[in-house]
Parts: structure tokens; sequence; C-alpha cells
């Protein structure tokens, strides 16, 4: 049994981190699970008690959290080279936009999704600020590209990447330029078509 077991569904952010996994390009186990039956079985309970994907067994330790699953692979396979090495000042750019895409970016396309409404002039209240906002930091961050940490690609552009394309193929995120080259890039990885073909073959599969 491989010491990385990925629970995940194709059909959720576990394709961040299959994504992720395949970068790193260690042996991992997948544990596929599906809404409302195995993904809320006591089993799965006991490793996430939200009963919702992706989560990241490694030995004895337990990660949930696509940005937090990245971060942690990236931070304990560093030669992986998915995270620039301590006293890089790549590394502040890092940790930066990694988080700012789970946190503004993920809250301004959820209210953007929801059709929510920030009461005028509560904008200084909400993480996010506004929407506008939001995307005029990315499009700052990632107009010198090619990745957020210069010319080294990392777990930060698996995470963003992964925002910005799912977000921009449902509306959620508005279409850039900037954006589009940069998801462009990085979807034509090998990593990210390896860990899609998995996602669709198993999909395909799960109809037969």
């Amino acid at each position: 049994m491989s010491e990385l077991v990925f629970y995940t569904n194709p059909q959720s952010r576990g394709r961040i981190v299959h994504w992720m996994l395949e970068e790193v390009g260690l042996p991992y186990e997948t544990v596929w699970l599906e809404y409302g039956t195995s993904m809320k079985a006591p089993p799965y309970l006991a490793i996430n008690p939200m009963g919702k994907v992706p989560a990241l067994r490694h030995g004895d330790a337990v990660v949930t959290e696509a940005a937090a699953i990245c971060a942690y692979l990236a931070d304990r396979f560093p030669e992986q080279g998915l995270i620039p090495p301590a006293g890089d000042p790549r590394r502040a750019a890092f940790f930066r936009w990694l988080f700012f895409a789970a946190g503004p970016l993920e809250m301004a396309a959820t209210v953007r999704s929801m059709q929510w409404q920030v009461p005028e002039g509560k904008s200084s209240v909400v993480g996010f600020g506004t929407y506008e906002d939001t995307l005029h930091a990315l499009e700052t961050a990632l107009a010198s590209g090619p990745y957020v940490c210069g010319e080294q690609f990392t777990a930060a552009d698996v995470y963003l990447g992964s925002s910005l394309g799912w977000g921009m193929m449902f509306g959620t995120i508005e279409k850039r330029p900037v954006f589009e080259a940069y998801v462009g890039r990085l979807f034509g990885r090998p990593a990210a078509q390896r860990a899609n073909a998995l996602n669709e073959e198993y999909l395909k599969s799960a109809k037969q």
C-alpha cells in the first residue's frame, strides 16, 4: 500500500490535488469516494469529519483542503522543486498567491456564482474587497509571468491555475487575456493532462 493515500471524487476540487500529485511524481493510492454515500460513511468521516474531498493521508498525517495539501506536498518533498527554497525571496510570492487564490479569489467567485450582493460601503469588511479589485490584483501579479514565482513553476500555480481555469469555464471568473494565457500554459503540462485523463477515465468507467 502506498504511503500517500489520496481521497477524491472526479467532480470535485480533488482534481487540483490529483494534478499536484502527478507533478510530485511519487507513488500514491487513489481512493474514489461518492457523494452522499462513502464520502459520508464513518470510515471516511474519521479522516475528514466534514465529509468532503479532497483529503490526503501520509503515514500518520492527514491533510484536508486543496490549498493546504498542495502546500504540504511542496514543502514535504522540496526536492521536486515545487516550492522556492527557504530564504529565497520568491517564497513570499508562493505563499501570497497560493492563499490569495484560496481566500479572496475563492470568495469573490463564490459571491458572483451565488449572485450575492455586498452592501454598499461594506467592501472593506469582506476579505476580497470587490470582485474587480480581486481580478485586477491577480492580473497585475501574472502580467510578468510566466508563473507566480517568475520562471519557476510551483504548487501555487497548480492551485491558482486550477481556480482560474474552472472559474472561467463556469463563468464565475471573467476571461482576460492574461488569465487565458496563464491557464493555457499550465493545462498543457504533462502532469495536468495525466491527472485529467485519470479523472475522465474513472468517470467513464463509473457510468458503465
